[in-house]
């Protein structure tokens, strides 16, 4: 897997642990190793550009996807075919507010739109509540599996 990770934030970031929760997903939803996936955290004025930009909604959000190949899931006998998945635009100062709501660390955060960023790259969307059933499941089921992995790799 190709996986660039830059960090124009002001904000230090774990990359590496970004990095394997990327890797992760991309594992899991069977893509393939040749893929490229670009993530670059960016701060909160640069967020709202992009926002208005893409989404023509006003103020900072905490993702955002832009699919390039419009590649889907694979499975174990035919994983998706090599090509440019798109970008992930983190914002981790939107990040860190959710993430005291939330309960968790910025870390914990950052790394749940990872995989919410992998998912719409993939395809999938939670406009329709059956969407969102399926995409925040897939999210769970991703980050249940990650940090069962991360627990085994510590000890």
């Amino acid at each position: 897997m190709s996986i660039e990770i830059n960090n124009e934030s002001a904000i230090p970031v774990d990359e590496t642990a970004i990095l394997r929760l990327a890797t992760y997903a991309l594992d899991q939803l069977h893509v393939h190793p040749d893929a490229e996936l670009a993530i670059v955290l960016v701060d909160e004025a640069a967020m709202e550009q992009l926002h208005v930009q893409w989404m023509d909604e006003p103020g900072p959000t905490d993702v955002l996807s832009f699919p390039m190949d419009e590649l889907r899931p694979g499975t174990e006998d035919a994983p998706t075919p090599p090509g440019l998945l798109g970008d992930i635009v983190l914002c981790p100062q939107v990040a860190e507010v959710q993430a005291v709501g939330a309960g968790h660390t910025t870390l914990d955060e950052l790394q749940l739109l990872t995989a919410h960023g992998v998912l719409h790259l993939l395809g999938f969307d939670h406009a329709e509540p059956d969407e969102e059933k399926e995409m925040f499941g897939l999210q769970r089921d991703i980050l249940a599996g990650f940090a069962a992995t991360e627990r085994r790799r510590r000890t």
